[in-house]
């Protein structure tokens, strides 16, 4: 026997913006997938149109561009098991549906939303099932001459699955172990609306499953209430053999308290819990975006993949390929994932490091140009290596290196307090004519003649590189003096010491 190639799927509905939850899922799923040698399949859950939100689905789309999770076919991609679509694939789910009325294995059903309200206000809890189908308007209760009159009648119908009590259904999940549920507690859910003549998720999921040859469906743990559901409608329809494996992944949590991570965490703690921005079309509100946010998305990618799962080692930082080898469905977690945004910058820190200077380079210019200032590439990339370490975010560099690029015009009042003292002019005034007189203004050039100057003066290190990085800088910030003025170069070093002197006095 052929071992089954590996197929998983994600499959969003276009209602608004991916939740990061949802890239999570995405994300194991691809990692799942490449470490197989399987494919990745996309599709769109639109069967309730009246969710639909326009611009969703592109959004979706562009968010896993951004972050490098790849699709080997679905919408946009292109495929042999199309449409990917579900509004597309309408007939497909009619020929099941019937194949379900037709063995007995589900019934249609003309209850009105009053009659059920009815119903629900009489019985406590309530439930549609083996137990009250038998008092409910269905095909199983009415006469079939009354059936045929509804229906030629034009009634609106939906059509539930029949579930059997008393059968032990059994989910084989990957992360859970095995669970065994009674079917006597699950409800004839609804699997067919004849307003829309669209299935509803149940059923559109089993059956793609089964026709695009799904082998392993991983999603939230949300979902693991419907398995037992699934895996009875895998059997009506006599799929055993072909059924997926489950793997329910763990929620993620908020970063403090109890409860499932939501926007208004984000709101109220300033992260986004989206991958892009994104701007509501009904309402017109905006909400941040990682990506918006500044966030690379290798970062994202790391740290996502660290909530909900660990690779049994003490390796934090992780690449695309290295995920792809280490991931493991089996360790991951069952519990809840806290989502610890602090770590989040943490890991953003961590990759600006990781990146070549010409990288964060190419994405800083648009930031100092934003400011009106042009600056080589070149120049960039000597700032940044000097200034990387010192931020979380790119955007970060231009409040902690702008001094390279804009000399000071006033100078910090506590930091002149503090470090311009009576002679500190004159004392400039000397180091400036020794700076001048130097041919070779490299670091190591100034660094030994400054040195050997002080030395022979008498004078405290402290106070002339204090009272010199005022000068170059404006305040008591960056990196080792001597980085600051070769870069600057003599020229730019001597006029900003210059100005100093002439302010300062």
């Amino acid at each position: 026997m052929t071992e089954r190639k590996v197929r998983v799927r994600f499959a969003p509905s276009p209602t608004g913006p991916l939740h990061i939850g949802g890239v999570r899922t995405a994300l194991y799923n691809y990692l799942f997938a490449r470490q197989h040698g399987g494919d990745l399949v996309f599709r769109i859950e639109d069967t309730d149109s009246n969710r639909f939100v326009p611009g969703a689905e592109e959004y979706i789309l562009e968010s896993f561009r951004w972050l490098g999770i790849k699709f080997d076919e679905g919408v946009s991609f292109g495929g042999d098991c199309g449409p990917y679509r579900q509004s597309e694939r309408r007939d497909i789910y009619k020929k099941y549906v019937k194949v379900l009325l037709d063995s007995g294995k589900a019934y249609m059903a003309f209850d009105t939303p009053e009659e059920l309200d009815a119903k629900r206000a009489e019985i406590d809890n309530f439930q549609y099932d083996a137990s009250t189908r038998l008092s409910m308007r269905n095909s199983l209760s009415l006469p079939a001459e009354e059936v045929e009159a509804l229906l030629a009648a034009g009634h609106q119908y939906v059509v539930r699955f029949k579930v059997e009590p008393g059968e032990k259904v059994l989910v084989n999940d990957i992360i859970r172990g095995e669970v065994v549920i009674d079917s006597s507690i699950l409800d004839d859910k609804v699997l067919y609306k004849s307003a829309d003549e669209l299935p509803t998720y149940h059923l559109a999921n089993i059956v793609d499953d089964h026709l695009m040859d799904i082998s392993h469906v991983i999603r939230g743990e949300e979902w693991l209430p419907s398995a037992p559901l699934h895996v009875l409608l895998y059997r009506a329809f006599g799929w055993e053999e072909t059924m997926p494996r489950f793997a329910h992944l763990s929620l993620l949590l908020k970063p403090e308290g109890n409860g499932k991570l939501s926007k208004r965490d984000g709101d109220r703690l300033g992260f986004p819990v989206f991958p892009l921005e994104w701007h509501d079309p009904k309402s017109g509100a905006v909400s941040s975006g990682f990506r918006e946010s500044d966030y690379l998305p290798e970062a994202v990618i790391n740290f996502l993949a660290l909530l909900g799962w660990n690779p049994g080692d003490d390796v934090e930082l992780m690449s695309m390929d290295e995920l792809v080898q280490k991931f493991d469905l089996a360790k991951c977690s069952k519990a809840g994932a806290r989502f610890d945004y602090k770590k989040m910058v943490w890991f953003n820190h961590e990759y600006i490091l990781r990146k070549s200077d010409a990288e964060i380079a190419g994405i800083f210019m648009p930031v100092v140009k934003s400011h009106g200032v042009e600056a080589t590439q070149e120049y960039l990339e000597k700032v940044v290596s000097l200034m990387k370490g010192r931020v979380n975010f790119v955007h970060e560099l231009w409040d902690a290196s702008s001094f390279y690029f804009v000399a000071p015009v006033e100078y910090d009042e506590k930091t002149v307090k503090k470090r311009w003292k009576e002679d500190s002019a004159s004392k400039m005034g000397e180091l400036a004519q020794l700076l001048d007189s130097l041919d070779d203004f490299s670091v190591e050039s100034q660094d030994k003649a400054v040195h050997e100057w002080i030395e022979s003066k008498g004078y405290g290190m402290g106070e002339i590189m204090n009272a010199f990085r005022l000068t170059l800088v404006g305040e008591g910030k960056g990196p080792q003096m001597f980085d600051i003025s070769a870069l600057l170069g003599k020229e730019e070093t001597l006029a900003r010491m210059q100005r100093a002197i002439t302010v300062l006095g």
